[in-house]
Parts: structure tokens; sequence; C-alpha cells
């Protein structure tokens, strides 16, 4: 199982999801959490793409077979109901793999997590580093001429 928001998919993205599938060995399923947009809110900033654009976006990866989206009343709600082998945290996520060990240990789930360590491949390789970019170029109205 993996999770995140996944706003403006990129490489990164596809190497943590990658990198998630292979924990599991050949045979294994990847599920994907994608965080409400409530919860992107709460924790970075607004999302460029609401939820269910991303979920499906992310649903089309042929490396995932099932994508969620997360549940705000109860974050572990879909983890008990799955009950994944193995839980992979992303590089540039901010909670830590014994924490969150505890807490599921602490719910009655034995689930194994493991920290995706590095995926820094590409100059734009983060969500974030791609808004910084769209920001900069935004003064040269040729790079968005075509958009509409």
């Amino acid at each position: 199982m993996a999770s995140g928001t996944f706003d403006i998919l990129h490489p990164g993205h596809v190497f943590y999801l990658e990198e998630a599938k292979k924990l599991g060995g050949t045979k294994a399923e990847l599920f994907v959490i994608i965080a409400t947009d409530k919860t992107v809110e709460k924790h970075k900033r607004i999302p460029i793409m609401p939820q269910d654009q991303r979920a499906e976006l992310i649903s089309k990866l042929e490396i995932v077979d099932k994508v969620f989206i997360g549940n705000e009343g109860n974050p572990f709600k879909i983890v008990q109901e799955i009950q994944p082998d193995i839980i992979a945290i992303g590089p540039d996520q901010k909670f830590s793999p014994i924490k969150l060990q505890k807490q599921l240990e602490d719910i009655g789930l034995r689930i194994k997590v493991v920290k995706i360590e590095d995926y820094k491949k590409f100059e734009l390789d983060s969500t974030c580093k791609i808004i910084k970019k769209i920001k900069q170029t935004h003064f040269d109205e040729k790079v968005f001429e075509d958009c509409d």
C-alpha cells in the first residue's frame, strides 16, 4: 500500500509507486490511498486537482491495482479493511515509519512500514518544483499562449 497527494503527476510519483510495488514481490498488488482535498489543505496547500481527478489519474497507471480516496474521520479505516502486508512511505512524506508502525500495532495491525529513500532523479521531480517553475515562467506569455 502507498499513499499520497499525487497532485500534478510526475516521475517522482511513478518511481515511488514502482518501488512500493517491488516491496511486495513479483505477484504483489499495489493499493494506493489518495489524500482527500481537506487533508491536503490541512497539511500542505490547496490541491491543483480535486481528489476524484487525482484518483482517476493514479488508477490509470499500470502498476496500480486499486485506488481509494482517504477517510478523513479515520485515516486507518482503509488500512484496517485491506490489511496490506507492507505500507510504503514516500521519500518526501514527513511522518516517521517507526511512529506509524507503532500506531498500527496499537490498533492491532501487524503491517511492515518501509520508507522509500530516494527518487530525486529529475529537475522537476516534485509537485512543488513544478508549481515554482510555472510561477517563474508565468511572466513569459509565450509559454501560455496556447493555453485556454
